[in-house]
């Protein structure tokens, strides 16, 4: 009898906390800035959304993209920049050494990766190609290894 009323009281506790538990929240969908010095069309921009197609991102759907121009305009790059860090940009992306000095500039907490750069340590832009620190990460198109002794 005991053990009938004990199942009946656990039973009754575990559900009435049911109408209590909240309902799962809409994902987020990520936002990513995208940051050039030229003006599109960018054949940049196509190899990027077919990257992001292959894995599994639709955008629109899945992801939304932030495209900003400088319109070969460097000193366009840091307003634009900021205006990526203002709309809460998850993450930027971005190639040559102009604008991703201006994205680095605009913030410290934003990710920025970095399509291709000669030599962001030189340009510095991260402290090694290794541990680049900071909020950098991408590809240098440096390889000292495949240069002659």
């Amino acid at each position: 009898m005991n053990r009938k009323i004990i199942w009946c009281l656990l039973t009754t506790a575990l559900l009435s906390t049911v109408p209590f538990v909240e309902a799962q929240q809409p994902k987020k969908v990520p936002r990513i800035g995208f940051l050039r010095i030229g003006s599109p069309p960018d054949p940049f921009v196509e190899a990027f959304r077919q990257g992001l197609r292959d894995l599994g991102y639709l955008e629109g759907k899945t992801i939304l993209i932030e495209y900003r121009y400088a319109e070969g305009k460097s000193d366009r790059l840091p307003n634009l920049a900021a205006e990526l860090v203002r709309i809460k940009c998850d993450l930027i992306v971005t190639a040559d050494t102009p604008p991703i000095r201006a994205a680095k500039n605009a913030t410290r907490e934003i990710p920025i990766v970095m399509a291709v750069v000669a030599d962001p340590v030189a340009a510095g832009l991260v402290a090694g190609l290794a541990r680049p620190g900071g909020n950098i990460t991408g590809l240098s198109t440096l390889a000292p290894e495949l240069d002659g002794k």
